[in-house]
């Protein structure tokens, strides 16, 4: 795992899948995502890297229900004692109730998703979080980074969400927007369950304000973020 200062108060996590993202208040943490199974024991480490204790992250924010941003997260809650939220309509699946519906894959993205479960590690026997899982119906304003406001972004799931510090001009996207691994370029995130309302999604958080966008797989962009998103919008509207 490599851990990457994005600017002053914010690293990301980044695993042999995915990625997930610390931000600093003080001595306080969030947790944004936690990577694939195996994840939990690394980000302990991570943080205790950093000068600060597990038991200072404050929450952990699950963008979407997806094995490579859930499960780690899981193995991390108990040691932390940190509450995971998660958007009510991916909750039921984050508790492990019922199993998450699959994407519907494009044909280019089979092959894709192919070499992904590859490397992802085995999950654990029954997965899911056994704690409580406090929902999110989105436009809710959480307690770091001056106000994080929970933005709806469905579309790679029905409960993706995304968060917003508008006054850190910090985006955090989940898989709703990705980045290229071969060129860095920014495009629609992979393997979702709804297209269209993606695409929408995509539109929606292009017309906020960010300097900085953090995505769930790849780079993140870390000036005019605005105008690289809605570039891309508009680029994937003219289609």
């Amino acid at each position: 795992m490599d851990v990457i200062e994005v600017v002053p108060r914010l690293h990301m996590l980044r695993f042999a899948v995915g990625q997930a993202y610390l931000w600093r208040d003080g001595d306080a943490l969030t947790l944004v995502d936690g990577g694939p199974a195996g994840s939990g024991p690394r980000i302990a480490e991570a943080i205790t890297d950093l000068g600060l204790r597990p038991t200072d992250v404050r929450r952990i924010v699950l963008t979407h229900f997806h094995e490579d941003h859930m499960d780690g997260a899981v193995e991390f809650a108990a040691p932390s004692g940190a509450p995971v939220l998660a958007h009510r309509l991916d909750a039921p699946f984050v508790r492990g109730e019922v199993p998450g519906p699959p994407p519907v894959f494009e044909d280019w993205e089979l092959p894709i998703f192919a070499e992904v479960a590859k490397v992802l590690p085995p999950r654990p026997a029954q997965p899911g979080y056994a704690g409580e899982v406090r929902e999110l119906d989105g436009g809710e304003v959480l307690d770091f980074g001056d106000g994080a406001r929970v933005v709806p972004a469905p579309g790679h799931t029905d409960g993706s969400i995304a968060l917003h510090l508008p006054r850190h001009g910090v985006l955090f996207t989940g898989d709703a927007i990705a980045a290229s691994p071969i060129d860095g370029q920014v495009m629609l995130g992979v393997f979702n369950l709804d297209r269209e309302q993606a695409l929408a999604s995509l539109g929606e958080l292009a017309a906020l304000d960010s300097q900085v966008a953090c995505f769930g797989h790849g780079d993140p962009v870390t000036e005019n973020a605005s105008a690289a998103l809605r570039a891309l919008s508009d680029s994937l509207s003219a289609e």
